[in-house]
């Protein structure tokens, strides 16, 4: 059973900051869902439409847009801190230093426990391809694992919510399972055990807050990779000055999940598709939204640029970051084997499965009485013919029709068009014109 998203309130990770923001559109332009207005010089978010991908971050100038992660400091409630490293952490440092010396780094950070995520992807990749294996319903099932490109479909394709993989993601699995092996090992209550991520976007976070899928996420916060990033250099230099040993805990495997791979593994490529870019998200759901890509079995989507080493929080570009993962991943060799019998145990008993269905949210309505929002759909489209279908912007929304939609529900005067003032501007000089000729000379 769906959750009604209807009545719900969402979270957003991201808020506009008004005395940083110059009005400049940056973010209204390329915000996919249209959710950012420019009203009275700043930036505004239509909550119903925001999916927290993250692109306003990576175009303001300014530094208007902040993510609303967490910080070490504000971790104190926990009594035992754990901290889980997107893999994408480990490509915004230079591959001489080892995977190892960047988790003993997070350790000196404050943490008291670091846990890899390659057991876990290794996991999921197997636990996907029995899922896969089985299935027998429409074609192609979509990945879940970004939370933008979840939220995407929620908001523009709830058709295609039942093509989503129900799959958990590597780090709500490995977030579970180190919370109850430490609970069993110390006797603390799971309460006061505290599951950070280290995030490379803003997404993340939204997913713990309001997980789809999942009645609670497993992980209980997220700090940002940009705002942990001079502490955790900090903490690198000591760790290599200092000449400890540290432990080869990270594996190919994890480092496969920081970028588009084409996943599973076991899958023929011909049966498998990955796209990254919210840009090309779009045109590949509205491609399967058609019926045209019903011959493959699965597609990989992420949002970013080149998968979550592209994340609005991370540091390094994008590109340096995938050639390094792809460099570590050579040096970290082969995985070991996985335990095939042991994740059908796991899977059986519904390890790795989503607890709930994904529901829809549906946007505001231009009305909640079915009369009055028809009559104001057609006040739309009259509004809407009447304006120069440019898309320019300057009213303050990204297109004509988005604009007409503001119009019709009393959130923007028409004559913000500078071409309907233009013209309001015209009549008035004709019609003043016309009364100059008209008066009697003396």
């Amino acid at each position: 059973m769906r959750r009604d998203a209807m009545t719900e309130q969402h979270y957003h990770s991201v808020r506009f900051d008004d005395e940083r923001c110059n009005g400049c559109m940056s973010c209204m332009r390329v915000c996919p869902t249209q959710a950012v207005r420019v009203r009275r010089g700043h930036a505004v978010m239509l909550e119903d439409r925001c999916i927290d991908c993250g692109e306003c971050i990576k175009v303001c100038t300014e530094g208007a847009v902040l993510p609303l992660t967490e910080s070490i400091a504000g971790l104190s409630e926990f009594d035992w801190k754990i901290a889980i490293p997107s893999p994408a952490l480990y490509t915004q440092f230079d591959t001489e230093t080892a995977p190892g010396i960047i988790l003993e780094a997070l350790r000196q950070c404050g943490f008291d426990e670091v846990v890899s995520l390659s057991a876990s992807c290794r996991a999921t990749t197997a636990a996907v391809e029995i899922y896969l294996d089985r299935y027998r319903g429409q074609h192609p099932l979509i990945s879940s694992f970004c939370p933008t490109v979840v939220r995407l479909i929620q908001v523009k394709y709830p058709e295609l919510l039942d093509q989503l993989l129900p799959i958990l993601s590597p780090r709500e699995v490995a977030a579970r399972e180190t919370k109850h092996r430490r609970a069993s090992q110390s006797g603390l209550d799971l309460a006061r055990i505290g599951v950070v991520y280290i995030t490379p976007c803003p997404a993340k976070m939204v997913s713990i807050v309001d997980h789809p899928g999942m009645e609670r996420s497993h992980i209980d916060s997220a700090v940002s990779m940009r705002d942990l990033f001079r502490l955790l250099a900090a903490a690198i230099q000591r760790v290599q000055e200092s000449g400890v040993a540290t432990p080869d805990t990270e594996t190919a495997s994890g480092l496969s999940w920081a970028f588009p791979m084409g996943l599973p593994s076991s899958l023929p490529a011909e049966d498998t598709m990955s796209v990254a870019g919210l840009p090309n998200v779009v045109r590949m759901l509205d491609d399967i939204e058609r019926g045209k890509l019903r011959w493959y079995a699965f597609i990989e989507c992420h949002a970013c640029p080149e998968g979550c080493v592209g994340g609005a929080l991370t540091v390094e570009n994008p590109y340096v970051a995938r050639a390094r993962a792809i460099r570590l991943r050579h040096l970290l060799g082969d995985d070991p084997a996985v335990d095939r019998e042991e994740i059908m145990r796991r899977y059986e008993a519904g390890e790795f499965l989503m607890a709930t269905g994904i529901g829809a949210r549906p946007l505001k309505p231009l009305d909640k009485e079915i009369s009055r929002a028809i009559t104001k759909m057609k006040e739309r489209d009259r509004i809407q013919s009447g304006l120069p279908g440019i898309d320019c912007g300057a009213c303050g929304a990204p297109s004509c029709q988005a604009f007409a939609e503001d119009v019709v529900l009393g959130e923007a005067a028409k004559d913000l068009c500078v071409f309907v003032r233009q013209r309001q501007i015209e009549d008035v000089v004709t019609k003043l014109g016309a009364l100059v000729r008209r008066r009697p000379r003396r």
